[in-house]
């Protein structure tokens, strides 16, 4: 693991500081006589990131965006960790197998983190319901801590995950089964004490719950998880993300139609800071706070969402090209969280 603060990530990103843009510019031009172009570059630095590609054998932030209940697993492999049975009532029983484990994971290029994972990856798989369905999670603790898994939503006391005597010891095994409900965007997270060290490195991910009777409309959806990483420990973040690897989606941008209905799941999952925020260039989206009422509470280009804070987004985009989406704390844009939409087709105004 190589320590950072985030005024040496800045530096070796080449972001944020007017020092650390020149010294990349120079060296882009060595040998150039100085012109507009060096202007180009200077101004536009923040937007480069680190030199290099996290790889994406192990996760990949742009799967990760489309899959869920193991979708993103071949057949033989997702039935493994994931299986449905149709129950009496016209309902399912859902079954998953969630392990944690300890992984270490590139989260920008070079930069590795010592995580606690849930199946390997951060964040853990998603996980996706219809309201009424019975969710059975067995979980594994195959970590070197005691952990749990507390999700957000109703389920009696003795599954909630919380409390010292609901703590799984290293090798131990629990159950949690309930009825999936409230409809909305949900999470789950380790519960364990102390609380933030274990959110914080890594033990979360996103439990959706689809309304039961008429389903929303059809969309292309999107899981966006805000996370951030704590690379020397001192209780601050030196990399902000979507979806882990920072500046991902500056490289990879998330590939969309234009006049097509787009559905972001968005949860802040970020230690350590009180506030995170998207914000998306060019455009405006309704917002379904929580996602647990079919009417949207506002329409806006930038939401703020506090820790486990979530919202259900929507919008359509009307003309081609590529729109910069980012947090509106210009020290995590800067830091690794910032992203592109590249729409395509004709546009359309409406």
């Amino acid at each position: 693991m190589i320590p950072f603060s985030r005024r040496s990530w800045l530096r070796l990103a080449g972001l944020g500081t007017a020092a650390g843009a020149g010294l990349l510019s120079a060296r882009s031009l060595a040998g150039q006589a100085k012109s507009g172009a060096y202007d180009a570059i200077h101004h536009a630095a923040h937007a480069m990131g680190p030199v290099g590609r996290v790889s994406t054998d192990l996760f990949d932030p742009s799967g990760f965006l489309r899959a869920w209940n193991f979708s993103n697993l071949a057949p033989d492999k997702r039935s493994r960790f994931y299986r449905e049975t149709p129950r009496p009532d016209g309902t399912l029983l859902r079954e998953y197998e969630i392990i944690a484990v300890d992984r270490e994971i590139e989260i920008a290029p070079g930069v590795f983190f010592p995580a606690w994972t849930f199946n390997g990856q951060v964040p853990g798989p998603t996980l996706r319901a219809t309201e009424g369905d019975r969710v059975k999670v067995t979980f594994l603790n195959q970590g070197s801590h005691p952990h749990t898994i507390h999700f957000h939503g109703w389920h009696p006391p003795e599954m909630d995950g919380s409390l010292p005597e609901h703590q799984v010891m290293p090798g131990g095994r629990f159950v949690y089964e309930f009825d999936a409900e409230p409809f909305g965007m949900h999470l789950y997270h380790c519960h364990a004490v102390p609380l933030k060290r274990h959110i914080h490195k890594g033990l979360y991910g996103v439990f959706i719950v689809d309304p039961k009777g008429e389903p929303r409309p059809a969309a292309d959806e999107l899981i966006m998880v805000m996370n951030g990483f704590d690379t020397n420990f001192d209780a601050d973040n030196e990399v902000y993300a979507v979806n882990t690897v920072a500046h991902h989606f500056m490289h990879d941008p998330i590939r969309v139609q234009v006049g097509s209905l787009v559905r972001m799941y968005v949860v802040n999952l970020t230690e350590f800071d009180l506030i995170n925020s998207l914000h998306l260039h060019g455009m405006f989206f309704d917002v379904y706070r929580t996602g647990t009422s079919r009417q949207s509470t506002e329409t806006t280009d930038t939401i703020m969402l506090c820790q486990g804070e979530r919202a259900v987004l929507e919008t359509r985009f009307r003309y081609p090209g590529r729109f910069m989406f980012h947090a509106h704390q210009s020290e995590f844009a800067e830091l690794g969280w910032m992203g592109l939409f590249e729409a395509t087709g004709a546009r359309r105004d409406t």
